[in-house]
């Protein structure tokens, strides 16, 4: 994604304020979003409601909805996808590789053994079984049930 300017021209505040479909989750002060460009099925982002780019301009509450959300992204896709790992990332500007360098998202990215193809390497391109209608329509009802809340069952270990 990219873009990012306060207000209408941000892709992050029209989806806060609007009906966007890649919504799945809407919190107080954050909400949980598809990412438009996914690396991989379940690909989601953490974003706060206000516009502001770095984790210290965030209030205490926003930072602790935003930790929240994380935590209950992680859980949904683990009982959605079942994935090896989850990769949990911010990245803070431009030059660290923020496509939307001005509103703070944090990136959860499920990942399985093997998951790098011959696409990805060759062709530069991403071959997804699943599109991100299915996608929205598999996490929704999972952050709505409570399954965000649950955790993962007792002694489960990413990838084992």
């Amino acid at each position: 994604m990219t873009g990012g300017t306060v207000g209408d021209g941000c892709v992050f505040c029209r989806a806060a304020t609007g009906d966007d479909p890649l919504v799945v989750h809407r919190g107080t002060a954050a909400f949980v979003i598809l990412n438009l460009f996914p690396y991989n099925n379940g690909h989601v982002m953490v974003v706060p409601r206000r516009h502001i780019a770095t984790l210290g301009e965030a209030t205490a509450d926003e930072l602790g909805e935003l930790i929240t959300l994380v935590r209950d992204a992680e859980r949904v896709l683990t009982a959605a996808y079942a994935p090896h790992g989850i990769n949990v990332g911010l990245n803070l500007g431009r030059a660290a590789g923020a496509g939307v360098a001005d509103h703070l998202h944090v990136h959860l990215v499920p990942r399985w053994n093997g998951d790098t193809n011959f696409m990805t390497v060759v062709a530069d391109a991403r071959v997804l079984p699943e599109t991100l209608e299915q996608t929205a329509a598999r996490l929704r009802p999972l952050f709505a049930t409570g399954a965000a809340t649950a955790g993962p069952p007792p002694g489960h270990v990413p990838g084992v």
